[in-house]
């Protein structure tokens, strides 16, 4: 079976990243994990803190990606280990959010977006599903320490 996901209103919109799951990390509190996300993009510059304190995670998102900002040089080899902690950061401060994800069991998770072919599944579907794989990384890392 597949859990397809997108809209927060919608089931297993908790695993969006616009989904209302503040946490602290780094000293700081993060609205949503797409606040933090995006705002690494900048880190150690005004605008990582600008990022960080938009009203809503689709501001945070399109200051983000604003392309008169100066994004770190090394953004395209890092995003992934960002969004990897930035999940971890969410979902460890929320145990209901961890029993939701190991409640998939081995289902394959797909963020069911038609405009994004990397963290998404695209509009075709061929997309490469990167934020549904760090789930499932995810949901085996809970998984295997329980064990």
């Amino acid at each position: 079976m597949t859990i397809h996901f997108y809209r927060v209103n919608e089931p297993f919109g908790e695993f969006s990243n616009f989904a209302k799951y503040p946490f602290e990390a780094e000293g700081k509190i993060w609205p949503t994990s797409e606040h933090y996300f995006q705002s690494k993009k900048f880190a150690g510059t005004v605008h990582e803190e600008r990022v960080r304190v938009a009203s809503t995670p689709k501001e945070a998102a399109r200051i983000g990606r604003e392309p008169s900002l100066p994004m770190r040089p090394d953004w395209e080899s890092a995003k992934l280990d960002v969004m990897r902690t930035a999940l971890r950061y969410k979902f460890d401060s929320y145990p209901v959010l961890i029993e939701l994800l190991l409640s998939t069991g081995e289902d394959e998770i797909v963020e069911r977006t038609t405009d994004d072919k990397y963290w998404g599944c695209g509009t075709d579907g061929d997309g490469l599903n990167m934020l549904g794989k760090l789930l499932m990384e995810l949901r085996l890392s809970y998984r295997e320490s329980r064990t």
